[in-house]
C-alpha cells in the first residue's frame, strides 16, 4: 500500500517520479527528472536539484542541499549480481550540501552539516561523523570510520578500511592505501589519529598509524607508524623533529598544536581552543558544537 505523506508546502516539478511510503516534509523543493524511490524521508527545507536519483531506504535531514544529477543510496553488488534491491539503508544528517554528481552508496552513516564537492564517491559501510567535509572528487572506498570536523580536500583517496578521527585535515592527492601485497585479500587500513595534519601528495601504506596532532609534510612516503606530534618528511618518510618546533615564516610564532593558532569552522572559533575545552569538560556543550 501507498502511505506517501507529503506536505502542502512541497514544491515538485512535474516529471519528478515518486515511489511507495515516501515522506516529504515542509517547505521541500523537488526539481524535474529526478526520481525518489521507496520508504525515503525527505525531511523539512531540504531542496533537491534536476535529476537527483534517491533510491530506496534513504532519509536526508532538514534544511539539505542535493546538487544536480547526485545518487543518494546507490546500489551495492548484491543488486548488481541478483537484480533484486536489498534493504540498504542511508541516513544523512540535518543541514548537509551534497553538491553536483555525488554518488553515495546505501548501509552509510552520515552526521550533520556535511559536505561534499562535486563528483565525490563514498562507498558503502561509512561512518561518518558531523561536520565533515569531503572536496571534489574524493574517493571514500567504503568499510571506513570518519570522526567529526574532518576536513579533506580535493582528489583524496580513501582506502577500504581506514580509521579517520576527529579534527584531522587532508589535503589534496592524498592516497591511504590498505593492501600490503597487491593484489590480495588481507587488507589493513591506515588509522590517522586526533588532530594530525598530512600534506597534499602524501602515500601512506597499509597499516600505518599517523599519531595525534602530527604533520606529514607535503610528498611523503609513509612507511612506519607516525608518533605523536612529530613531524615527517621524505620518500620514505623519516621524523625530522617535534611539531612545536615550526614557526610562521612571517610572524615566528610557533604554528602546531595548530588548534591554539586555527579556529576557523572548528567548535572552538571565535573563543579559543582552551576556553572551548573547559566549557565541553563542564558539560556546557558537546564536542559537536
Amino acid at each position: 500500500m501507498n502511505k506517501n505523506i507529503i506536505a502542502k508546502s512541497a514544491l515538485i516539478d512535474e516529471n519528478v517520479i515518486i515511489g511507495k511510503n515516501v515522506k516529504i516534509g515542509e517547505n521541500t523543493v523537488i526539481r524535474a527528472g529526478s526520481i525518489i524511490g521507496d520508504n525515503v524521508d525527505i525531511s523539512d527545507g531540504t531542496y533537491i536539484d534536476f535529476n537527483v536519483i534517491i533510491r530506496d531506504n534513504v532519509t536526508i535531514g532538514i534544511n539539505s542541499f542535493i546538487g544536480a544529477r547526485a545518487i543518494l543510496g546507490e546500489y551495492l553488488a548484491d543488486f548488481t549480481v541478483k537484480r533484486e534491491i536489498a534493504p540498504h539503508m542511508l541516513s544523512i544528517g540535518d543541514n548537509s550540501v551534497i553538491r553536483s554528481d555525488t554518488i553515495i552508496y546505501g548501509d552509510s552513516i552520515i552526521g550533520d552539516y556535511f559536505q561534499t564537492g562535486h563528483r565525490v564517491t563514498i562507498r558503502e559501510n561509512s561512518q561518518i561523523g558531523s561536520h565533515v567535509r569531503i572536496g571534489t572528487l574524493s574517493d571514500i572506498q567504503g568499510h571506513c570510520e570518519i570522526g567529526n570536523y574532518v576536513n579533506m580536500h580535493s582528489n583524496v583517496h580513501i582506502g577500504h578500511k581506514s580509521t579517520i578521527k576527529d579534527y584531522v585535515w587532508i589535503f589534496p592527492y592524498v592516497v591511504l592505501t590498505n593492501d600490503p601485497n597487491p593484489p590480495s585479500e588481507n587488507l589493513f587500513g591506515v588509522t590517522v589519529e586526533e588532530f594530525a595534519v598530512i600534506a597534499t601528495g602524501t602515500v601512506i601504506l597499509p597499516g600505518m598509524v599517523i599519531g595525534k596532532e602530527s604533520l606529514v609534510g607535503a610528498g611523503a612516503v609513509v612507511t612506519r607508524n607516525v608518533l605523536p606530534e612529530r613531524v615527517v618528511v621524505g620518500n620514505p618518510a623519516k621524523d625530522i623533529g617535534s611539531t612545536d618546533r615550526i614557526r610562521d615564516k612571517e610572524t615566528g610564532k610557533q604554528v602546531y598544536p595548530w588548534k591554539y593558532s586555527f579556529d576557523r569552522g572548528m567548535p572552538w572559533e571565535g573563543i579559543g581552543y582552551e576556553t572551548w575545552k573547559e566549557m565541553d569538560e563542564e558539560g556546557k556543550h558537546s564536542i559537536l558544537g
